[in-house]
């Protein structure tokens, strides 16, 4: 199986440069890339194994002692390529802000509680259909200080391997109809608009499991006219 990065319209992918992302600015590359030949060592390897997702890695709410704050969702979909053909063995990795709109991490200082029965990481591996699934808490909105007044909106991040590292993709999956989208120069940074809708997530009613977790859907396509936005 091998991943291919973005080959289509560059307004379906953030631009490395976007000004209103004021980040980009200090790391966007000045100079042209330089394309480095990939060796037999980058294309065969280092190889993440199929152990590498154990069972319960896919449910951010079984991780801990407890269960945690916030409401919890089923977050599913399937890994196809650019003829709607699944991805199978892809391993998937998520990673998120709690349900108060906090990170577990030294640099997160927003002045929201952590919880100390969400770490929020998980993986798993897609099956033969390509599909994937996780169990996690709705994460909270939180400022970000790229603006007067910024609030990312709420957002899972995902990350995908093929059978080695360097076959990888990162995108980041939204929550329908949230009312930052168009105050978000992140989301907007897809500037063309099909493509940037292919970032949010749809509610998912057959997939919701009644008196305990409301589903959302979230397909994601590797390649060709249809490819789900990647961070470049």
């Amino acid at each position: 199986m091998t991943f291919f990065f973005p080959t289509g319209s560059l307004r379906a992918f953030p631009s490395r440069l976007y000004p209103d992302y004021k980040s980009t600015v200090k790391r966007a590359p000045t100079k042209p890339l330089v394309t480095i030949p990939h060796t037999l060592s980058e294309l065969t390897g280092p190889v993440f194994g199929h152990d590498a997702a154990q069972p319960g890695d896919e449910d951010l709410t079984r991780q801990h002692q407890g269960e945690p704050n916030g409401e919890r969702i089923i977050v599913h979909g399937r890994v196809l390529d650019e003829d709607a053909r699944p991805v199978p063995h892809t391993l998937v990795e998520i990673w998120q802000a709690n349900a108060c709109g906090r990170y577990v991490h030294v640099v997160d200082q927003h002045p929201a509680p952590l919880d100390p029965n969400f770490t929020g990481a998980g993986r798993t591996v897609t099956d033969q259909d390509g599909t994937y699934k996780f169990i996690t808490v709705r994460p909270g909105a939180y400022p970000w200080g790229n603006h007067h007044n910024a609030w990312r909106p709420s957002h899972i991040h995902f990350s995908l391997f093929g059978h080695a590292f360097v076959s990888r993709l990162v995108t980041q999956m939204y929550f329908p109809g949230d009312p930052l989208f168009p105050f978000d120069p992140i989301f907007n940074s897809v500037t063309d608009e099909a493509a940037r809708n292919r970032m949010v997530s749809a509610f998912d009613l057959d997939a919701t499991i009644p008196g305990w977790a409301i589903a959302f859907r979230f397909d994601i396509v590797l390649r060709g006219r249809n490819q789900t936005p990647m961070e470049r």
